[in-house]
């Protein structure tokens, strides 16, 4: 910190400093971010009108909020976000193990250092984000995790087991001050559901029997799954009336919101003397797929389709964009609907299954794909579009597509096939051969979908065509 900054209790209160609570802390800041038009989640995308004004309200109350959403529904980041609301930094004593106010402190050390020293009591200046807790709640986590324990050293020390300053402080205490997460709070078990309750509400906690009363000042924020949080035995419902607003998430509503977060959050593929382009048809497939797989019967809705797969999707179709651009020696790569297999791999981890009998989790994926691509297909062409392009594979046209095939030989089909090139620049794939390549598979795809024409695979190859 600057050396502007006081360093003793003395100095601290000759300078004016106001101690505030946690609560008023945020609200104010809120107010200041609110009216200088700052972006609260920076990342965040979607819930501009839905979810941050719930959490905008709720701070603003001085409330506790717990975020019920499935996985992968940015509820962590949220949580974690809401360190900057906090000041730049705060004055606490040194030494202390749970950042106590040097004008009203909390611990039995606390307590003694002022007594002692008075107002040449030294002070630290904590940072906003050392003033964040986060626990993920598990059924194995104990109060000592969470509120504390007594520290066998500091009693071979000779200290008494009836001396606070026996207590080796739990990650709530060592919040104090601060922000404290709990993620998936229906998995922590009852007894420390009461535990975490008495700290909160009661301000004691009872530790091997010792009383100790610690007035903790911690904003808590809670997440978990709806399902689990509304079902009756999961949450005791003290805990459950204590959190001051329930903030229902959810995931991306639109696939323009799904292609934001797929481009913010992945991860490039870069690679010298490679240049990577991403078509937009393309990436509203990727997107696509996992809108479908929030609708599909065959997954489970439970447990959610995180918008990870989307991301991890996202990347691998373009990874293998560039694995065949490196291998066939071209500059471009420009992901195709025959690089659409590589989301197998990072799908079939993030989604469960749903289904009865032996069903395979590649071929539910590969439902999806189609669909995807369908769905696409349908928001650019009608297939009456392609009268002229179908009656051509009437007339005994046939085209091949692999994904081992060279940007150029599509470039060549295409100035021999009737109908294809108009659906092209609709597609604006023009520019270079790797993009037309890309958009005469989606277009030829499409209308094998649309059963406008038959397709054969063989061999790693792709061959369109139309029984006569």
């Amino acid at each position: 910190m600057p050396t502007s900054q006081p360093n003793t209790l003395g100095e601290l209160r000759a300078s004016g400093y106001q101690a505030r609570s946690v609560k008023d802390e945020m609200r104010e800041n809120l107010i200041k971010k609110i009216r200088a038009g700052e972006e609260l989640f920076p990342g965040v995308i979607g819930y501009e009108e839905t979810v941050i004004p719930q959490i905008e309200n709720a701070i603003l109350s001085g409330q506790d909020i717990v975020l019920l959403g499935e996985r992968g529904q940015a509820k962590t980041r949220i949580a974690r976000s809401l360190v900057n609301l906090l000041d730049e930094a705060i004055p606490v004593i040194a030494g202390s193990e749970i950042n106590d106010d040097p004008f009203t402190p909390i611990s039995a050390y606390g307590k003694q250092i002022v007594a002692e020293q008075g107002d040449a009591t030294r002070i630290e200046w904590m940072a906003r984000d050392r003033r964040y807790g986060e626990k993920l709640a598990t059924p194995d986590i104990t109060i000592a995790d969470l509120i504390g324990e007594v520290d066998p050293i500091k009693v071979a020390e000779g200290r008494y087991l009836s001396d606070e300053l026996t207590i080796h402080y739990g990650m709530v205490p060592r919040t104090h001050r601060g922000i404290f997460c709990l993620n998936e709070l229906p998995d922590l078990a009852e007894r420390i559901q009461v535990g975490l309750l008495n700290i909160m509400e009661e301000r004691d906690v009872q530790i091997r029997g010792y009383k100790v009363r610690l007035p903790l000042d911690v904003y808590v924020v809670a997440s978990a799954n709806p399902e689990d949080y509304t079902n009756r035995g999961r949450i005791i419902t003290p805990l459950k009336d204590r959190m001051g607003s329930e903030i229902r998430t959810h995931y991306p509503r639109t696939i323009e919101q799904e292609i934001s977060i797929m481009e913010s959050e992945s991860t490039p593929t870069v690679m010298d003397g490679i240049e990577v382009t991403y078509p937009q048809f393309m990436k509203e497939i990727v997107a696509e797929i996992t809108h479908q797989a929030r609708n599909s019967g065959d997954i489970s809705q439970r447990s959610g389709v995180s918008v990870r797969v989307s991301i991890s999707n996202y990347e691998n179709v373009a990874s293998n964009a560039v694995r065949r651009a490196l291998r066939l020696k071209e500059r471009q790569a420009v992901p195709r609907v025959s690089d659409l297999p590589a989301v197998v791999a990072s799908t079939a981890g993030k989604i469960e299954m749903d289904t009865l009998g032996d069903v395979r989790e590649d071929k539910i994926i590969t439902k999806l794909i189609n669909q995807s691509v369908v769905a696409v297909f349908a928001r650019y062409f009608d297939t009456s579009d392609f009268e002229q392009l179908v009656a051509g594979f009437e007339r005994g046209l046939n085209v091949q597509v692999a994904d081992s095939q060279s940007s150029m030989e599509y470039v060549n089909q295409l100035a021999r096939v009737g109908g294809l090139s108009k659906a092209v620049d609709k597609l604006e794939a023009r520019g270079n051969p790797a993009t037309i390549a890309s958009a005469v598979e989606f277009i030829l795809e499409g209308l094998h979908l649309n059963r406008r024409l038959n397709k054969d695979t063989r061999n790693g190859a792709t061959r369109y065509r139309r029984d006569r």
